[in-house]
C-alpha cells in the first residue's frame, strides 16, 4: 500500500514518515504498534505523558493522558504517547538532588523536541501537572512550533490538622517552629502524615498553579482548565476536548508561536503578578519566550508589576488554596476583572481559535471580596513581583513583595557559600535580627541548577525572623516561600557578579519603593576584591550537571541552555 492524500492534507509532517513506496519499513513497524490503512491517512499526534509515581503532582496523570487519548482519536487522528521525566522538589527540597530541578526543566523540553521532531508529529499535547514539566512542556512546545496544547493535571486538595486547612508549606514552617521547641515532633509527624491527602500539585499559589494560571492566561490551556482540582472529574472532559481542539489548529495552520506573542506573554504575566504568583515565574517565562523568540526582557515584569493591581488571597500570601479559587470561578474571574480594567490584550489570540475577549465573554462568575478582590478595590495597587537592581544585581534580583510587608532593610552581612550552612546557622538561632543572610555560588552555573531556597526561608518564617531578617540569594526559592527573601540576584557568584565579592559585616540595603539592592562599599574597593576573586571549582565534572553549568545563561535571561 502507498498511501496518499485526497483532501485537505493534515499531515504537515507525518505523510514524510509514511507516503510512498519508500517508506514501507516505517509503515511496518508503525503497523505493528496497531496502526491500520487508515491510520496512515490521518494527523499524528504525540502525547507527552509526565506520569510518574516520583511525586504526587504526577501520579495521576496516566488516567488523565488517557482521556486526552480519546479525545484524539475521536477527532481522527493518531495518538502516539510517550513518557519523560519529572523530579519533585518538595522530597529533594534541602538535599544536593534539589541541584537537578531546574536542570530537569531542560532535559524535558529536550526529550519533548527529540521525540516530537524524530516522529515526525503533526501535533502536540503536553500532560503535566508540577513544576518544571510545566514551563518544559511549553518550551519544547515553543520549540518545536507545531499545533500544540497544554493540559494541566489539576492541584492537590488541603489537608485537615486541628480543624484547619493545611498544605506542604505548613509543613516546612512547622520544622522551623519545631527546631525552636514551638512545636513537638509529634505534633510535627501528626501535621506530616495529613498535609498531602493525594494527587495533584501543591495547593498554594506555588510555582505549579502559578505556571498553570499562566499558561491558561497565555491561551495555550482551554480557559478555566488551571483551577480544576486533580480529583475532579472535569479534568476527564477536559482531557477529551484536547482533540477537538488540535484538529481546529490542524485545519487552520495555527501554530503556538501564532499565540505566544509579546502580547500573549504580557498577559500571562499580569495575571500572575495579579495572584501573587510564584518567583520561579520570572525564570519560566523569559525561558519560553526565548525559544518563542519573543523579545521578553526581565525588566518587563516590573514595568508590568506597577500598574498591576493585586487581587487574590491565595498561599503562601494569603489564606486560601487553588481549589477555593475554582469554586468562585476560577483564573478566568481574575483574567475578566483585568481585562475589564484595560489591562490584558483582549485580542490575543488562543488555542481555540478565539480571542481571549470572546473568551472571557462566557464568564459569569464576579470577584466574591474574599478569594479574588474586584479590581475597584484590590489587596494592593501594585502587582506580586518586583525586580530590584543595584551594585549587588546590576542585571536584577527578584523580590515577592506579595509574601512580605517588610519593604525596606539595612543590615549586616552574614555570607554563606551554600544553602546548608546557611540553614544551618538558622537552625541554630545564630542568625539574629537586622541580619541579611546572603547565600552565593547557588546560581544556574554555580550550584549548578540554582536550587530552591525552601527549607531555610521556611525555617527563618518558622521561627519568628519573617519581619526582621533579610535574605539575598543568586539561587532561587520555592512558590510556598514567603518573606522578605530576594532570589535570582545576578550575575551570579560563580561568574564574579558582586554577590559573590560581599562579605561578613557589609551592610545590605534593600528599598522597594526604589528598587534598589545595595552594598555599602564604594567602586574602589568593590573593584579591589574582584581582582583578588577566584572562582570556586565546580565539584561536578562530568554528568548532566556539568553540561548543563558549560550551557546555562544568566537568571536574568531565564538560565535557559544554548
Amino acid at each position: 500500500m502507498v498511501v496518499s492524500s485526497t483532501k485537505a492534507d493534515l499531515r504537515h509532517k507525518s505523510r514524510h514518515i509514511v507516503d510512498g513506496r519508500d517508506r514501507a519499513g516505517a509503515r511496518a513497524m508503525l503497523r505493528a504498534v496497531g496502526l491500520q490503512d487508515e491510520d496512515m491517512k490521518k494527523p499524528f499526534v504525540a502525547i507527552a505523558n509526565l506520569a510518574s509515581d516520583i511525586t504526587p503532582c504526577n501520579v495521576h496523570l496516566d488516567q488523565l493522558t488517557h482521556s486526552v487519548e480519546q479525545g484524539v482519536r475521536d477527532a481522527n487522528c493518531v495518538p502516539f504517547k510517550f513518557g519523560t521525566i519529572t523530579v519533585s522538589d518538595g522530597i529533594s527540597m534541602g538535599t544536593e538532588g534539589m541541584k537537578a530541578s531546574l536542570v530537569s526543566r531542560e532535559v524535558i523540553a529536550d526529550s519533548i523536541e527529540t521525540v516530537v521532531f524524530a516522529e515526525g508529529m503533526d501535533a502536540l499535547v503536553v500532560v503535566g501537572a508540577c513544576d518544571k514539566n510545566m514551563p518544559g512542556g511549553l518550551m519544547a512546545i515553543a520549540r518545536l512550533n507545531v499545533p500544540a496544547v497544554f493540559v494541566y493535571g489539576g492541584a492537590i486538595l488541603p489537608g485537615q490538622h486541628n480543624g484547619k486547612d493545611v498544605n506542604i508549606q505548613d509543613v516546612y514552617e512547622a520544622i522551623g517552629a519545631c527546631s525552636q521547641g514551638n512545636l513537638s515532633m509529634e505534633e510535627l509527624i501528626a501535621m506530616e502524615k495529613v498535609a498531602c491527602p493525594g494527587a495533584g500539585a501543591c495547593a498554594g499559589m506555588f510555582t505549579a498553579n502559578t505556571m498553570a494560571s499562566a499558561i491558561e492566561a497565555l491561551g495555550m490551556t482551554p480557559l478555566g482548565a488551571a483551577s480544576i482540582p486533580a480529583v475532579d472529574p472535569r479534568s476527564q472532559d477536559v482531557g477529551k476536548s484536547i482533540g477537538k481542539i488540535l484538529y481546529s489548529l490542524l485545519e487552520n495552520g495555527i501554530k503556538p508561536r501564532d499565540l505566544m506573542t509579546k502580547q500573549a506573554f504580557e498577559n500571562a504575566i499580569t495575571v500572575v503578578l495579579s495572584m501573587g504568583g510564584s518567583t520561579n515565574s520570572v525564570l519560566h517565562l523569559l525561558a519560553i519566550a526565548h525559544e518563542a523568540n519573543v523579545p521578553l526582557e526581565i525588566d518587563d515584569f516590573d514595568r508590568l508589576s506597577r500598574k498591576t493591581p493585586y487581587l487574590t488571597n491565595l498561599r503562601p500570601a494569603g489564606q486560601y488554596v487553588m481549589s477555593d479559587l475554582d469554586k468562585v470561578g476560577g483564573v478566568p474571574v481574575v483574567m475578566k476583572q483585568l481585562l475589564d480594567g484595560g489591562l490584558l490584550h483582549g485580542d490575543a489570540l488562543t488555542v481555540t481559535g478565539k480571542t481571549l475577549e470572546q473568551e472571557l465573554e462566557t464568564v459569569v462568575g464576579l470577584p466574591d471580596n474574599e478569594i479574588v478582590y474586584p479590581i475597584s478595590a484590590p489587596r494592593s495597587p501594585t502587582g506580586g513581583l518586583v525586580v530590584l537592581k543595584g551594585n549587588l544585581a546590576p542585571e536584577g534580583a527578584i523580590l515577592k513583595v506579595s509574601g512580605t510587608k517588610h519593604l525596606s532593610h539595612k543590615g549586616p552581612a552574614r555570607v554563606f557559600d551554600g544553602e546548608r550552612a546557611a540553614f544551618d546557622a538558622v537552625i541554630s538561632g545564630t542568625v539574629h535580627s537586622g541580619d541579611v543572610i546572603v547565600i552565593r555560588y547557588e546560581g544556574p552555573k554555580g550550584g549548578p541548577g540554582m536550587q530552591e531556597m525552601l527549607a531555610v526561608t521556611a525555617a527563618i518564617m518558622g521561627q519568628g525572623l519573617g519581619n526582621d531578617v533579610l535574605l539575598m540569594t543568586d539561587g532561587r526559592f520555592s512558590g510556598a516561600t514567603r518573606g522578605p527573601m530576594i532570589g535570582h540576584v545576578a550575575p551570579e557568584a560563580a561568574v564574579g557578579g558582586p554577590i559573590g565579592l560581599i562579605q561578613d559585616g557589609d551592610i545590605v540595603v534593600m528599598d522597594v519603593e526604589k528598587r534598589i539592592l545595595n552594598v555599602e562599599i564604594d567602586d574602589k574597593e568593590m573593584n579591589k576584591r574582584k581582582q583578588a576573586w577566584n572562582p570556586i571549582p565546580s565539584k561536578y565534572s562530568r554528568g548532566v550537571l556539568a553540561k548543563y553549568a558549560k550551557l546555562v545563561s544568566s537568571a536574568s535571561k531565564g538560565a535557559v541552555t544554548s
